[in-house]
């Protein structure tokens, strides 16, 4: 399959077409070890922290709970059971905030203490764990992708899919390639960048066990030039494994979406409204990875991450999180938000979204919080578009993001489908590059909302009429 990956003509490193280079802002916390976050005194942990169908309450107010103890089960097979992420009694159940502005079911928890020497010990055991474990091949595919949905896996990075369903892929399907996802092509966030230098056996398990579960006979770990340390960690780590490499690719924006990382790394093309898997390939995050490890050998659940806290904080790093932390108690553990504070987003700037309540607590698919300065929020006067072409150039999907914001704005929805509205992977590029200041990708989100509210609406005339 002929593609238009192209390489460095100095490096030889793997690269993908257009995109952007923005400053990766990444030297406030690329160097800050994890660090353990104290348990604060109530987490509230969603049902839904992940796409498909919520988490069913299995909990009353006043329960007692242990940590790991399942509170929700599995809404359906696209869905995600939810588990206690600390010792402690349940509250009644309420609304939390989610970055996309809806309020979704959730349960307060007030906290049982936890020492320090806990804390630490439990963030090793996270990194490091210690005991034998089965050699992937010795385990039974079945057996990983029931373990990835018994633990609640979702992806880490940010997508937050059932693991398991991507897992689970049917016997005409054939996978040759899983690769692990360590791009992190997201300004200011490094947190698989450290789990890559400081859990790096454990990642490289959990990359064996989803090549097990998906019958993959390779690996490829794709690394952002960077990460030199993480690099060098994953190498080391991968040594004794035949069937797995390391690619070490261009620092590119979005080099992490599924679209630019898998033509760069293997010279594959995934169809139009195609997927990973039918070019035979499967993609996992770091994070998500280091998850697996620890629900097969483990049997540990997702109740904790791994998430990069930056910016405008007084002690900027890299936080081990119990799931359902407020983030305002993840800012106060790192010192408090500096005087020029002026906008939290939930993730990084290209593709996270501004959170004004701070008591929303931190999910499976939360990995960074940035905090921007009054002078880094700029709110742009939107001007005429002057045809330059800019978002078009750096459109990583060759898409014609002016046509299709125009229509938006115009709510033309169907002439928007016909530039191809839902094929946009929202990466901000045409945004960052528009010299008239016009939100283009907010535009697009906007119409890609209102896509699939009408898609909501005929599903549900189309059963009241069954």
């Amino acid at each position: 399959m002929i593609t238009n990956t192209i390489k460095s003509k100095l490096t030889n490193k793997k690269v993908f077409p257009r995109g952007v280079h923005p400053h990766d802002f990444k030297e406030q916390t690329r160097d800050r070890a994890i660090e353990a976050v104290p348990w604060p005194k109530e987490v509230v942990i969603p049902f839904q922290q992940h796409i498909g169908a919520p988490a069913q309450p299995t909990v009353k107010p006043r329960q007692e709970v242990k940590r790991g103890e399942v509170i929700g089960t599995a809404g359906g097979f696209v869905s995600a059971p939810v588990h206690a992420s600390v010792d402690g009694k349940t509250g009644p159940l309420t609304t939390v905030l989610t970055p996309v502005g809806t309020r979704v079911s959730a349960v307060p928890v007030q906290t049982a203490e936890i020492s320090q020497e806990q804390l630490e010990q439990d963030l090793k055991d996270f990194l490091q764990p210690q005991g034998p474990v089965k050699p992937a091949d010795l385990i039974e595919p079945e057996a990983i992708v029931k373990a990835a949905a018994e633990a609640g896996l979702v992806g880490m990075g940010g997508a937050t899919f059932p693991t398991h369903v991507k897992l689970k892929v049917s016997p005409e399907r054939k996978i040759d390639t899983v690769v692990l996802n360590g791009s992190e092509c997201e300004p200011y966030l490094t947190a698989d960048d450290r789990l890559m230098r400081e859990a790096s056996g454990t990642v490289v398990r959990g990359l064996m066990l989803a090549m097990r579960a998906v019958g993959a006979p390779r690996g490829v770990i794709a690394i952002e030039d960077n990460k030199p340390e993480a690099i060098a960690a994953m190498r080391q780590a991968a040594a004794g494994y035949p069937s797995v490499e390391v690619a070490v690719c261009a620092a590119k924006y979005p080099m992490g979406g599924e679209r630019q990382l898998i033509p760069a790394v293997l010279n594959r093309v995934i169809p139009t409204g195609g997927l990973p898997l039918d070019v035979g390939v499967v993609v996992v995050n770091v994070a998500t990875s280091l998850a697996l490890a620890h629900a097969v050998d483990r049997s540990r659940p997702a109740i904790t991450r791994v998430l990069t806290l930056t910016g405008a904080v007084h002690r900027p790093g890299n936080y081990y999180v119990a799931i359902g932390t407020p983030l305002s108690h993840v800012i106060e553990h790192a010192g408090g938000l500096k005087d020029d504070a002026a906008e939290v987003i939930l993730g990084g700037p290209m593709m996270g979204v501004t959170m004004p309540d701070l008591s929303t607590p931190v999910t499976k698919g939360t990995s960074g919080i940035t905090v921007l300065t009054r002078d880094q929020v700029v709110r742009r006067q939107e001007t005429a578009c002057i045809r330059c072409g800019r978002c078009v150039d750096h459109c990583p999907l060759k898409l014609m993001p002016t046509k299709i914001s125009q229509a938006v704005k115009h709510r033309d929805l169907e002439l928007a489908k016909a530039y191809d509205l839902m094929a946009c992977c929202e990466c901000g590029c045409c945004s960052y590059v528009c010299p008239a200041g016009i939100p283009v990708v907010q535009y697009i989100k906007s119409g890609k909302a209102a896509e699939m509210r009408r898609r909501a609406r005929e599903k549900a005339e189309a059963a009241k009429k069954a």
